[in-house]
């Protein structure tokens, strides 16, 4: 990378030189591995909580290129893919609120959920799509992105035991919705 600098020569005038910043290579080379090893997994926790495949990707890209700008903190972050995911959900917040008079049609979410993303179970994404918010954010992080119980909680502000108890309940919503029942 290749930054501006200000140099005050002897006679007071400021010049502008180029200058190259050190450890760009290095910061450019360990955010090339981070994305290359979270962007799948980034983008399939930000599937299901969207369900849209199209504006998952575009969330991530944005979430991707905010955390490239902010690489320098995000790298020193316990957990940088829950960052990426947790910024994206939060960009998602933002654009639902822009769109939230649009009229969604009977049925769409469903039959674009299923062209979306064929190797993914229909119902299982349908089934933690109807999970309440937070109960979703849990199952994505624990589970999907398979982070611990207490980098979960840092990353959401609330304690490991509610962590615990949103994903208990989750899994037994879970468990009703995709359990078949005996006849």
């Amino acid at each position: 990378m290749i930054t501006y600098i200000g140099i005050r020569w002897s006679s007071g005038k400021w010049i502008k030189a180029l200058m190259r910043k050190p450890g760009v290579e290095r910061e450019r080379k360990d955010f090339a591995d981070f994305y290359q090893r979270s962007r799948d997994n980034c983008l399939r926790a930000v599937l299901a909580g969207t369900g849209d495949r199209v504006l998952a990707e575009d969330l991530v890209a944005e979430a991707f290129a905010r955390a490239w700008s902010s690489w320098q903190k995000v790298s020193r972050h316990p957990a940088p893919a829950a960052w990426v995911v947790r910024t994206a959900l939060n960009l998602r917040v933002s654009w639902w609120r822009q769109r939230r008079r649009e009229v969604a049609l009977d049925n769409h979410d469903q039959e674009h959920l299923d062209r979306v993303n064929p190797d993914a179970d229909g119902a299982l994404l349908s089934a933690v799509r109807r999970l309440p918010r937070r109960q979703r954010e849990v199952v994505v992080l624990r589970i999907w992105l398979d982070l611990d119980t207490q980098s979960v909680a840092n990353e959401l502000g609330i304690s490991a035991f509610t962590v615990a108890v949103h994903l208990s309940r989750a899994i037994a919503t879970l468990r009703a919705h995709l359990t078949p029942v005996a006849s």
